[in-house]
């Protein structure tokens, strides 16, 4: 960080500026209490209205700060809430949003969970676990280097290394040697690292939220403008999504969420959190046990937002889209309705129109033939175009436009099952070399979908792809990415 943009987050960071607020020492413990110890995300405006006012009306004399939401001396307590929450809206505190049903809900801004983590680091701890943060970034350093390896020898050769720690464990505990667990030290200071790497995941939700509703802010100036035509709003939106999406932000945020959605995703986090509240209770280890039940939920819940603000921008392009047409036409009905009212208005009087020329005058017509007797010229060759190479680079979007509902997914994982029995891993190519297709490009993509449904076993080699035979005769083939399958 430079010494200007230091400079420019202290003078306009609304994080800064909510804790250079006066009304900052009650306002954020308010806050904080509402939101944060009742573990709730969204709050209806009536009951955060009522939950102020009761905090208003046992508040001291000389504790608020009237100037900052203009407060009127002698307000009663709800008047002086619903400006309160006016201003924290203003100075982007909280954010309002509205449900299915039109009724506005208020929920933190990514800018009060960032001071409120900053506020919770300060709190003294009595125990620091160094051991957990050194393993997570040992664990991380050696995923980078592993992941990143373009030598294949290399590779190869830590997968064995790797191989031969789990064969050297999994002998120990035949043997009946006893494998080191953690202890209860361990455990807690694990425990509290999983805790924070939560809430701090949901933090990074609403940053992903705010991207969102910048786009969408985006393009309604680029629709007041104007100069601006639809295509070019169209344009400006798809183009801008794109770049969220292909952002190394927003790849995070989608691989994380299809994980999180997937069924295979789903059933090991329930399984996961089910032995480690179970190891909790066994070892004594006190732990908030509702926070670890629901902390998926919370996930989920704040993911939402993510594609409700998605959805938002879509809506408003659309409508963008619908008033223009809808204008044109209505302003294409009065006209004709303006013509027809002049042409009855004139239907009844007696029209002389014309010109009287003294002289002949020399007509031309446009588009009279001349005579010519000059050769035509001969015809230019037309070039053809080439015809497109037969490869699919994204299936998943390429399933969209292909009807895959008849296609049935257990009977493709039983062809897939038949292949893995002599083998550990098999590509689409040798699965189909058993097990021929039957419904062509539809049965292959439908292949592809086992990415999401199951993740552990299946996965894309990129850079690479193969062709599959299309028909029996084998004269027609199309490209795919490499893909394989594992016991």
């Amino acid at each position: 960080m430079k010494q200007e943009e230091l400079l420019y987050l202290l003078t306009a960071s609304p994080a800064v500026l909510m804790l250079r607020s006066r009304s900052a020492r009650w306002y954020l413990p308010f806050l904080y209490q509402v939101f944060k110890e009742e573990n709730r995300f969204v709050i209806p405006e009536d009951t955060l209205i009522q939950l102020l006012t009761e905090t208003l009306s046992h508040q001291e004399d000389g504790t608020e700060d009237f100037e900052e939401a203009k407060i009127v001396f002698g307000e009663d307590e709800e008047t002086r809430s619903r400006k309160y929450i006016l201003n924290w809206v203003q100075k982007r505190i909280l954010q309002d949003l509205q449900d299915a049903e039109g009724n506005i809900q208020y929920q933190l801004s990514a800018h009060t969970e960032k001071v409120f983590q900053w506020l919770i680091s300060l709190q003294a701890r009595n125990h620091v676990g160094t051991e957990s943060r050194f393993k997570l970034l040992f664990n991380s350093l050696q995923d980078i280097v592993e992941k990143t390896e373009d030598d294949r020898p290399r590779r190869l050769q830590m997968l064995k290394d790797r191989r031969a720690e789990i064969d050297k464990e999994i002998k120990a505990i035949e043997l009946g040697v006893a494998p080191d667990n953690y202890s209860n030290a361990q455990v807690q200071e694990r425990l509290e690292l999983f805790t924070r790497l939560s809430y701090e995941l949901i933090n990074d939700f609403r940053e992903v939220e705010d991207n969102f509703k910048q786009i969408h802010r985006a393009i309604v100036e680029q629709h007041t403008k104007a100069e601006q035509n639809k295509g070019a709003i169209v344009g400006f939106a798809f183009a801008a999504y794109d770049a969220l999406r292909n952002s190394n932000q927003g790849k995070s945020f989608y691989a994380f969420w299809d994980f999180l959605i997937s069924r295979a995703g789903q059933h090991d986090w329930k399984e996961l959190t089910e032995q480690l509240l179970e190891l909790l209770k066994d070892r004594g280890i006190e732990a908030d046990d509702q926070f670890l039940q629901n902390i998926k939920s919370l996930l989920l819940e704040q993911g939402k937002t993510v594609y409700d603000a998605n959805d938002k921008m879509a809506e408003k392009l659309s409508r963008i889209i619908s008033e223009k047409e809808i204008a044109r036409h209505k302003r294409l009905r009065q006209q004709i309705g303006n013509i027809k009212e002049l042409i009855f208005d004139l239907m009844d009087e007696e029209v002389n129109a014309g010109i009287s020329l003294d002289e002949g005058v020399e007509i031309r017509m446009l588009m009279e033939r001349r005579l010519l007797f000059e050769q035509k010229k001969t015809a230019v060759a037309v070039k053809q175009p080439s015809a497109a190479s037969e490869k699919i680079t994204d299936p998943e979007r390429f399933s969209r436009i292909v009807n895959t509902t008849h296609i049935d997914k257990k009977r493709l994982w039983q062809k897939v099952e038949h292949a893995l029995k002599e083998k550990q891993t098999a590509t689409l190519k040798e699965v189909l070399e058993q097990q021929p297709l039957e419904n062509g490009i539809a049965e292959i993509v439908s292949y592809f979908s086992f990415l999401r449904d199951k993740a552990s076993r299946v996965q894309v080699i990129h850079n690479t792809s193969e062709h599959i035979p299309l028909n029996e005769a084998a004269t027609k083939f199309v490209e795919v990415p490499y893909l394989l399958f594992s016991k």
